[in-house]
């Protein structure tokens, strides 16, 4: 009698950042198989985004391939698309990629989808002022930021190169307040004798935001402390100033008293807000669970969702306790769910109610500044610096990406070189014109389907048109045959 073997308890997780590796990275004792859906092929350290938009750091140092990250975790596989469904009562997850969709099984389910960039209700302003949220978005703003240089090179009237070398980042958090100084950075000093008819160290970069202080979270003092500090800098800090409108040359600003005012500038960096996936909404419709106004959705103590206890929501997905949107809530809570499933397959009792141990917040300003906040202990200047390299260098994955981190920035910080400067019209470009498209790049490819019905009607036509050319070859080979009988007989009558 052949023994039947029962299929192991089946994990699905979707996304690839820090709650979907660490969530995948956690089960990997466990006897479950895992699979992992992203809509990208790599796992991104999104806190240095910036550094690759201003050409410290490439992207496949901070976003290594996540094939290669699991590869030796033989119970995980990979499978790339975006998830566009999910059925809690079906328990299957449905994913797209270029035209061809995917539905997976799943017994247990982990989402960390994370979040996007929000423009408050007016996305019509990423044309023109992209975010900071993915490889694409970073590599866009490198080529935006030093082909700003490049055409105030070239232009001839003042109020061009001023227009050229305006730079805006809307967003006083710690991703636009680094921003902001790494720019700063790079007109001041790494830029400096690059350029002939300009001169670097006169660019404008202003930092807006409609917050009253710069890096709220951090407190009033931090903060002040920050300002201080990207004004020693040249940066122009603009606070209690909201963005009504974007356009290709600058953008319309609204101060605290009505004013308006229109700041002239070709180069806009958005790092204000964030919106949680869309798959909240999804996830939401189906349990009834409640969604904050970010698009965050309610979860019970133990991260799961309302009447399924076996989905799983983490990082910046949820809505719990106030939790902040950074990655060591990702983290932990990713991990917490693992053990959770791996209890439950062991028949072990359930944890306790999810708790998050914040382990402090850090913003680099510029090289030699910083800001860090660790329980009580507030933190400036080269200290709280050298705290920050220390930590996102730990995080950064891979030993052949911190060895090559830790390079880039001994040449960035203490010389005034970047080694990640070149930049492309693809790269400018190409969002632009793949959003125009009405499904994107799907529109450029065919579909599977479809490809296989059109080669099998192409096979079909050239068959006639073979057959019909062979027809009219016999034709004419009969007709040859026949004028040369003719001729024959005509030979032997005479």
């Amino acid at each position: 009698m052949t023994e039947v073997v029962p299929d192991r308890h089946k994990v699905v997780v979707i996304g690839s950042g820090f709650g979907g590796l660490f969530g995948t990275k956690a089960l990997r004792r466990s006897d479950v198989d895992v699979t992992m859906i992203a809509k990208t092929t790599h796992h991104l350290f999104q806190p240095l985004l910036y550094q690759v938009a201003t050409g410290i750091l490439s992207e496949g140092e901070i976003a290594p391939p996540t094939r290669e990250v699991l590869a030796s975790q033989e119970n995980a596989r990979v499978l790339l698309g975006e998830v566009t469904e999910v059925d809690l009562t079906a328990k299957t997850v449905t994913h797209h990629v270029l035209g061809r969709e995917t539905v997976t099984p799943y017994d247990s389910l982990i989402v960390a989808a994370g979040a996007g960039q929000s423009y408050f209700g007016n996305d019509h302003f990423a044309e023109y002022a992209p975010g900071m949220k993915s490889i694409d978005d970073a590599l866009e703003l490198r080529g935006r930021i030093f082909g700003a240089f490049e055409l105030a090179e070239l232009a001839d009237e003042d109020e061009e190169i001023d227009h050229l070398l305006t730079f805006v980042v809307v967003g006083a958090g710690p991703t636009g307040v680094e921003m902001a100084g790494q720019i700063a950075e790079l007109a001041h000093r790494t830029l400096r004798k690059d350029f002939r008819r300009i001169n670097t160290r006169e660019a404008r970069v202003v930092l807006l935001d409609a917050a009253p202080q710069v890096l709220p979270p951090f407190g009033e003092k931090l903060g002040g402390k920050a300002q201080r500090e990207l004004e020693k800098l040249g940066i122009e800090v603009q606070l209690g100033a909201m963005v009504v409108d974007v356009d290709e040359r600058g953008l319309e600003v609204q101060d605290k008293d009505g004013t308006r005012r229109r700041i002239d500038a070709v180069t806009k960096i958005w790092a204000a807000g964030v919106s949680a996936s869309p798959l909240g909404r999804t996830l939401s419709e189906q349990t009834g669970a409640a969604l904050d106004r970010a698009g965050r959705i309610s979860v019970n103590p133990d991260l799961t969702l309302p009447g399924h206890p076996e989905v799983f929501v983490v990082g910046d997905m949820i809505s719990l306790d106030r939790l902040p949107g950074v990655a060591q809530v990702a983290i932990q809570g990713a991990k917490y769910a693992a053990k959770e499933i791996d209890n439950r397959i062991n028949g072990r009792s359930p944890q306790g109610p999810f708790e998050y141990f914040d382990k402090g917040s850090m913003a680099i300003i510029s090289r030699f500044r910083a800001v860090a906040m660790v329980g009580k202990l507030r933190l400036t200047g080269v200290i709280a610096w050298f705290m920050w390299l220390a930590v996102h260098l730990v995080y950064i994955t891979g030993f052949k990406n911190r060895v090559t981190a830790l390079l880039h920035w001994f040449v960035s910080f203490i010389g005034r070189g970047r080694s990640e400067r070149t930049t492309t019209e693809q790269q400018i470009f190409a969002r632009a014109a793949l959003n125009r498209l009405e499904r994107g790049a799907a529109d450029l490819v065919t579909p599977p389907g479809a490809f296989d019905a059109a080669r099998a009607m192409i096979e079909l036509t050239k068959k006639a048109e073979d057959e019909r050319a062979n027809a009219e070859l016999s034709q004419a080979e009969r007709r040859r045959a026949a004028e040369a009988e003719r001729a024959e007989a005509g030979r032997t009558s005479s």
